[in-house]
């Protein structure tokens, strides 16, 4: 039985970046779904769609291609969507090399580092900016980040500084389209077991000392990202902008955590 609030009856929105049936793209997904909104979801290319078009089917979503560090998809995606049409955008596009993703920071290279900060950054501007025409009044804009903007996580090393310049284009879009009645934040979520949390270098081990710390003593779920979603893309949210809101299960309070201690 159905028992999530219709927080989103009657709305539609975009969501990038569902990958898999463990991706935080997904479970917002299905919980902006349930929520009552009708979604149109992307994928970046041929392989991808293979895994997109049936996930998009269990929720009756439309789909569509859309490679984000294309201009033209981007302005087609546009198109497709229609102007004054789209009620919330969901962000939960990144990459990076996985060879960066291991070793520390100067192991990044020049293309490595101009590749993570278009694809993890840039995109949210460029989406913002193709998209403004299609947006209702009120709109939501969310993208997805990670403690690893602020702190020194090892091995997350380029993608910290593309989540460092994404949380600040989320503040700067947030001044730039208030003044529209378009809100824009961020969710920065604890270690989740993703495909893509897995390419990084020893995300095991964190995985189990998060689940061993974090005051509320569990790991995050796609559940809790959720959650928070629907609260900041629904009328819930309505004073809400320029935030980044941590959902990693209270972990982000804690100062060291000795290893004898922990």
């Amino acid at each position: 039985m159905n028992t999530m609030p219709q927080l989103l009856q009657g709305k539609k929105g975009l969501i990038l970046g569902v990958a898999n049936e463990w991706s935080l793209a997904w479970a917002i997904a299905q919980a902006a779904h349930q929520a009552g909104a009708s979604l149109t979801l992307t994928y970046p290319n041929a392989a991808m769609e293979k895994r997109v078009v049936p996930m998009a089917a269990q929720l009756g979503a439309d789909v569509m291609a859309c490679d984000v560090q294309s201009d033209a998809d981007l302005a087609a995606l546009a198109h497709h969507l229609a102007p004054g049409k789209l009620d919330f955008v969901v962000h939960a596009v990144a990459f990076a090399n996985k060879e960066e993703l291991r070793g520390g920071i100067t192991t990044t290279t020049r293309a490595g580092f101009a590749l993570a900060l278009d694809v993890s950054c840039y995109s949210f501007i460029a989406l913002a900016a193709h998209l403004k025409p299609c947006l209702n009044p009120g709109a939501s804009l969310l993208t997805l980040t990670y403690e690893g903007s602020t702190k020194v996580v090892p091995h997350y090393n380029i993608m910290g500084v593309a989540k460092a310049a994404l949380e600040s284009a989320t503040r700067y879009l947030a001044a730039e389209l208030g003044p529209e009645g378009i809100r824009v934040n961020a969710i920065s979520a604890g270690p989740v077991n993703t495909l893509a949390a897995r390419g990084i270098g020893g995300f095991t081990g964190m995985l189990k000392h998060h689940e061993k710390t974090a005051p509320l003593r569990r790991l995050t779920t796609g559940e809790d990202v959720a959650g928070a979603a629907l609260f900041l893309l629904s009328e819930l949210g309505a004073g809400t902008t320029g935030e980044v809101l941590m959902v990693d299960t209270g972990a982000h309070i804690l100062g060291p955590t000795p290893a004898d201690m922990a």
